[in-house]
């Protein structure tokens, strides 16, 4: 017997259940599923990413909408158009034999004009972001002032990326007389402070423990020096030659950068964020699902809504900006009872990340060192014997075994093996040969250091400079630590304690980098004024006086044009064996290309993600998630 049977569901819903293949309610199910059919209540549900929180809400929602009325009944609200869309697709499915539902999806992107026509045909269900959501009731294109459900899934997420005024206000339209389900993997401040606002004694219901991270999700961090991250990534990916994972990157430009790379190495890779247009999203999530993409490198906003089976691993190429957000990514992974791995890779700097999230989710990580050339060497051949093992053999070549015979038949068996193998692998090996241990030290102690800090390297050995441009240049330590690293052409690591203050800023560099710090920045005018940059005294710790040395007020940094890799097409399978290029990965092809100007780069300030669906820029250092947030730029 389905145990769905036993949740008190019609049958034209257990018929979809059929037809969809579940067989057992997730935990999550088990325990909403029947409190919300019993009785009209509000309901927060704390559940990790993963695990079957939609149909937990859309079954019971499905089987309480009224199907004869077509006026709106229901409202879901979601943080991203992925996630918008695949709620949408997920409801239409479990409702095939319901009679009369329409299910609309309203979200950035996309024609205004047309989603208010399809609503005004008659939607019982409108699943919508935030964003667009508020658009349409400013322009009075949609009335849920008489809805009787409104669900908040990926609530914490929602908030994370700067939708609270959004949801308050779209709250504030619809009637008090509603049941009001809220769905979230976390619990910060601001989700509770939603609850106590605008729900009546809600049930709580928790899988797990508060904000704890999946249990079949093991963690990993790999400690490497900042110059060696790219390169540690692409040894992660050699050392395990069936990786199917979603890669995350804090910005849209490092995500394309990243991509690029891969692509231009060899990888089966793809970027996803906000900058490319719909179209490009799905053509990109469509190949990683058939699985013609081996790394899908993302952004954090992009990635909501990333519901795609047996993702092997999470690999945070660069650690988010809030522990919460850790814990949805490590959520793209180990769904539906099957195991998965997050991976971190972190400098010393970021050691105490680490130690912030295994508070957090409750579990430790295992720390690993970066596998060595001749460790990847040995994984790869031992690959490459059990793909050829089990290949199936298509008997078109028969015909032409007699001419390879005669080819061939001086060989003996193993000289036959060593000569196939080494077809395949010489350029591979000969790359790692020569190429370097990565792995950095041992952490050992988990170095611990002042809170005040904004994240980066200590001082020691590090050079101090003062530059005259600041907050009155619309500049705050983030934009100028990454106007600095794009001006300099410098890595995310290699500048650092970026203090600004009005009229002026400091910030740090390794000794190396110090010629070519001076040598540019003096030589560079924002918006028509020079920037004038000096070795400081100051040695991070204290104040010098520098408000004389001028700063006009300016509109932001001038904007550059990325330094990234031409795109060189790639010959199909086999290992890349130039001097200057990782191995490419047999069988990739190149990975998904797309086309070359879909995503547009940015230089000098970093922009929010795409569309009405934005994320605002956070603050480098984990803390308290009820402090002030940025608010959300349109």
């Amino acid at each position: 017997m389905n145990k769905f049977e036993q949740l008190g569901l019609n049958e034209s819903l257990l018929k979809a259940i059929l037809d969809l293949g579940f067989e057992n309610p997730s935990e999550v199910q088990e325990k909403a599923i029947p409190l919300l059919l019993e009785k009209d209540t509000d309901m927060v549900a704390l559940a990790q990413t993963g695990t079957g929180k939609t149909a937990a809400f859309g079954f019971p929602l499905i089987q309480k909408i009224d199907a004869d009325n077509r006026n709106t009944q229901a409202l879901v609200l979601s943080p991203t158009r992925e996630l918008c869309l695949q709620i949408t697709n997920e409801l239409k499915n479990y409702s095939k034999y319901e009679k009369g539902i329409n299910v609309v999806a309203v979200y950035g992107g996309a024609s205004i004009t047309e989603q208010a026509r399809e609503i005004k045909r008659g939607a019982q269900i409108i699943v919508a972001t935030p964003g667009r959501m508020q658009d349409m009731i400013n322009r009075g294109l949609v009335n849920i002032k008489n809805i009787d459900y409104c669900i908040l899934d990926e609530a914490d997420e929602m908030l994370n990326m700067g939708f609270y005024e959004d949801i308050v206000s779209i709250l504030s339209d619809t009637p008090d007389q509603k049941s009001t389900w809220l769905f979230s993997a976390t619990m910060p401040q601001e989700v509770a402070r939603i609850a106590k606002q605008f729900m009546s004694e809600p049930v709580e219901i928790t899988v797990g423990t508060k904000n704890s991270g999946s249990s079949t999700v093991s963690h990993e961090f790999y400690l490497v020096n900042a110059r060696d991250r790219y390169e540690a990534l692409k040894r992660l990916a050699d050392a395990n030659p069936d990786i199917f994972s979603v890669v995350f990157c804090r910005t849209k430009r490092d995500t394309q950068a990243i991509a690029e790379k891969l692509i231009e190495d060899g990888y089966s890779a793809a970027a996803l964020h906000g900058d490319l247009s719909q179209a490009q999203r799905d053509g990109v999530m469509k190949s990683f699902r058939g699985r013609q993409i081996q790394m899908l490198v993302a952004t954090d906003v992009a990635a909501r809504g990333i519901d795609v089976d047996n993702v092997t691993h999470v690999v945070n190429y660069q650690l988010p900006d809030e522990i919460e957000t850790y814990n949805h990514r490590s959520g793209r992974t180990g769904r539906a009872g099957k195991l998965g791995t997050s991976i971190v890779i972190v400098t010393k700097s970021e050691l105490r990340k680490i130690s912030s999230i295994e508070r957090i989710i409750k579990q430790k990580f295992e720390e690993k060192t970066i596998p060595s050339g001749i460790e990847i060497c040995e994984i790869q051949l031992l690959h490459l014997a059990n793909k050829i093992k089990d290949t199936e053999v298509d008997h078109e070549i028969d015909n032409y075994l007699p001419a390879i015979n005669n080819v061939l038949e001086d060989l003996s068996k193993e000289e036959l093996i060593k000569k196939m193998v080494s077809v395949e692998f010489n350029r591979f090996i000969a790359y790692y040969k020569k190429n370097r241990d990565i792995s950095a030290q041992s952490s050992g102690e988990r170095r611990e250091r002042n809170d005040s800090e904004p994240r980066e390297f200590n001082n020691n050995g590090a050079v101090r400079y003062f530059v005259n441009i600041g907050s009155r240049d619309n500049f705050d330590w983030m934009s100028l630590k990454d106007y600095l690293k794009e001006t300099l052409d410098l890595g995310r690591d290699d500048v650092f304690k970026v203090d600004v203050k009005e009229g002026f800023s400091f910030f740090n560099t390794d000794p190396e980098h110090t010629d070519k710090v001076m040598e540019i920045l003096n030589n560079v005018q924002l918006e028509g004024r020079r920037i004038n940059v000096e070795i400081s005294k100051n040695d991070g710790g204290g104040r010098r006086d520098h408000n004389n040395r001028g700063g006009g007020r300016n509109s932001g940094g001038p904007r550059r044009e990325g330094n990234f890799a031409p795109r060189r097409e790639g010959s199909g399978g086999g290992f890349r064996g130039d001097r200057n290029s990782a191995p490419r990965r047999e069988g990739s092809g190149g990975g998904f290309r797309g086309e070359r100007n879909s995503a547009p780069r940015e230089g000098g300030f970093r922009r929010n993600e795409g569309g009405s669906d934005r994320a605002p820029r956070r603050s480098e250092s984990f803390g308290d998630s009820s402090r002030p947030r940025r608010p959300r730029r349109d």
